[in-house]
């Protein structure tokens, strides 16, 4: 299976595979996804909150005025359901997420926060910015089945792939072998926005810097490999195929503490920790974090300690002064 990226003039949307397209916002992908058997349609993952207009044209341009059956979150950060709660109500349709992830879009927990100290680039550095506080369309939101059926879509079955979120998820189809991974793993350096503007084409981990769980990333990359896909398409970056695809993948798989785990990081050493109720644990921030701060504090402390003493110094020698001359 070749890359097949639509470049008919004026398109903004590129096709993956027979029936599957994405389409990228900044720096983050959505898909959609059209039964083969009839024209019902779905919405993988709702970009940014800008992104709702543009998702309305692609949608147009394909579908017509036909809306979806329902919108599937791969998981709930911020860049992946911007424009959720908007075309929810606009189609009035179901959005359909694991078990594991609607506290998160249920406005019931926050994630753990994101890591700016992972390294890796701009992107990374900037995580101080992104949000993480929960989102709500509980009236619209529905816990996919429990038989990893994916609910308007045929020949499609989902696999819980945590590590970058607890109830993070992964689409397969079987018949091709097509993947749509989200950010179980990426195909350029979700950290640079070099790579991101470029979309350098490379199998890399889940975004360092929004990821706490990084024993569960690597079992899910493996559960992943293990599909052996044609395609794949993830949450940020080009599709790729085949077997130079396979090849990276399974490197990174065999590499995968060396190449996607960062050496420095909140999350490295301790994961945090969630259940069906949300966030339980987030591990302390490194001491090296607050480095900076505690020299400057101890210097101010020392400065204030020298004054107080000289102070008290000079206070003493004007009263032995005043007693010999006074």
């Amino acid at each position: 299976m070749r890359q097949k990226i639509n470049a008919e003039k004026g398109k903004f949307y590129f096709n993956v595979a027979p029936v599957v397209w994405g389409m990228k916002d900044i720096f983050v992908n959505m898909y959609m996804i059209q039964n083969r058997n009839d024209a019902n349609w779905v919405l993988v993952d709702a970009g940014l909150k800008i992104s709702a207009p543009k998702i309305r044209k692609m949608a147009a341009d394909l579908f017509g005025n036909k809306r979806p059956k329902a919108i599937i979150l791969t998981h709930g950060h911020f860049d992946h359901v911007g424009s959720l709660k908007k075309l929810a109500s606009e189609w009035n349709v179901p959005v359909y997420a694991h078990y594991l992830e609607l506290p998160y879009v249920t406005g019931k927990s926050s994630y753990p926060p994101p890591d700016p100290t992972v390294g890796g680039g701009l992107m990374a550095t900037m995580a101080f910015l992104y949000p993480y506080h929960p989102i709500d369309v509980e009236e619209y939101i529905v816990a996919l089945p429990e038989d990893n059926s994916v609910p308007g879509l045929q020949g499609w079955r989902y696999m819980h792939t945590p590590g970058h979120t607890p109830g993070h998820i992964s689409l397969f189809r079987e018949e091709d072998k097509v993947l749509i991974a989200g950010d179980a793993f990426v195909t350029t350096k979700a950290e640079s926005v070099l790579s991101i503007i470029r979309q350098t084409k490379k199998i890399c981990g889940p975004p360092k810097y929004l990821t706490p769980d990084w024993e569960a990333a690597d079992e899910s990359v493996k559960q992943l490999l293990l599909l052996a896909p044609e395609a794949v398409a993830t949450g940020h970056g080009l599709p790729m195929y085949g077997r130079e695809m396979r090849k990276e993948l399974h490197n990174l798989h065999e590499h995968f503490y060396e190449l996607a785990v960062p050496s420095n990081g909140r999350y490295i050493n301790e994961a945090a920790i969630a259940d069906v109720n949300g966030v339980l644990y987030v591990p302390p921030k490194p001491l090296r974090n607050y480095l900076p701060l505690i020299v400057v504090a101890s210097s101010i402390l020392i400065f204030a300690t020298a004054i107080t003493l000289l102070s008290k110094k000079q206070k003493r020698k004007k009263r032995i002064l005043s007693g010999i001359f006074g």
